[in-house]
């Protein structure tokens, strides 16, 4: 199996972070990258350096003023007055005014309203260019995969958080969306995503709402105790020709291996049902144990079983790396998870 990461991560090193009323350091670090790079070293699966993401690439899931909100926010919230370090939106628009006609102006603190969800994605000065590496190492899992092989995209930032316009939750672009796209444009008729990670990928979920040719499914903590909160939830179906096309499968806090591992077997169904031709994962470990928020409690054991499990399927994949923050322990959780998966395959 061919991995992927980027140097450009490193540039982007959030610091703000609101939790329950508290500013505190952000989860999402670049000792993250670090961990999961290392260990794929140890296993023999070193990455390699994926080509530059051209911006029409991306702009197969995105909208061209938002990528040209995050490639210019950091510059443009630098000019002005006493600005802090990062761009964090202060205020968003609410329903009512969007249902009266709310637009979006030109002021950098109006558009970071506009195309940031909440308070989770902070943009510095290097977040561009990491973006930017994570979505190449997307597309070059996507190529690998539409050859018909797998391949593993260390990306970060993370991205099943963001839609077509908006960002949120640590994440910018939708890299499993930009893998799952790509694989359509390459031919394949039939696509799933299989998201794993223990937020909803309600990006992702967005994205592809109306979408008959790729099945989102993702398994998740209750949205009720956990994040994103409003969407998630088992009656989202998708609507057009993508009704029934999305699957959620929200779990309660401390399902545990068994029960999480229940739900991958019911996913698997249900992407065989769809004569799914190739697959992304987003592959988050913020089930485990040893998380900050640990919803899921899933064991080193029960990644390695999933592994098995989702490579047994014997798919072209391209597995895209989301959350997990524990950085002691990532990197055997990927390492076990990774060599489950070239057994099974």
């Amino acid at each position: 199996m061919k991995t992927f990461a980027h140097p450009d991560h490193a540039g982007h090193h959030p610091a703000f972070f609101l939790q329950r009323g508290r500013v505190r350091a952000n989860f999402e670090i670049p000792a993250r990258a670090a961990a999961l790079e290392a260990a794929l070293h140890r296993i023999g699966l070193a990455p390699s350096t994926p080509e530059a993401v051209p911006l029409a690439a991306m702009q197969s899931v995105h909208s061209a003023d938002y990528l040209a909100f995050l490639a210019e926010a950091a510059r443009d919230w630098s000019l002005l007055a006493d600005p802090g370090p990062e761009v964090v939106a202060n205020m968003h628009p609410s329903p009512e005014m969007l249902a009266q006609g709310a637009a979006c102006g030109d002021s950098i603190i109006a558009r970071a309203g506009w195309y940031m969800a909440d308070t989770a994605c902070p943009i510095g000065p290097g977040t561009w260019a990491a973006i930017q590496g994570a979505a190449a190492c997307a597309l070059a899992a996507a190529r690998e995969a539409a050859a018909g092989r797998s391949a593993y995209a260390l990306c970060r930032p993370p991205g099943h958080h963001a839609y077509a316009a908006r960002a949120g939750g640590h994440c910018y672009v939708n890299n499993a969306a930009l893998a799952a796209q790509a694989l359509v444009d390459a031919g394949a008729k039939r696509v799933a995503v299989l998201d794993i990670d223990s937020h909803h990928g309600n990006g992702t979920q967005g994205i592809f709402w109306e979408r008959g040719d790729v099945l989102t499914i993702s398994i998740h903590a209750d949205p009720d105790r956990y994040y994103p909160w409003f969407v998630g939830r088992t009656r989202e179906r998708g609507a057009g020709a993508g009704d029934g096309r999305n699957m959620n499968m929200p779990l309660a806090f401390g399902t545990g291996d068994e029960g999480w591992l229940d739900a991958i077997r019911y996913a698997m169904a249900a992407i065989r049902d769809h004569k799914t031709e190739a697959l992304v994962v987003p592959l988050g470990f913020d089930a485990s144990e040893h998380e900050p928020l640990a919803a899921l409690k899933v064991t080193a054991d029960g990644f390695a079983r999933a592994g098995a499990m989702i490579g047994g399927l014997k798919l072209p994949t391209a597995i895209t790396q989301e959350g997990g923050y524990n950085v002691d322990v990532i990197g055997d959780l990927l390492a076990g998870f990774l060599q489950a998966w070239g057994d099974a395959a």
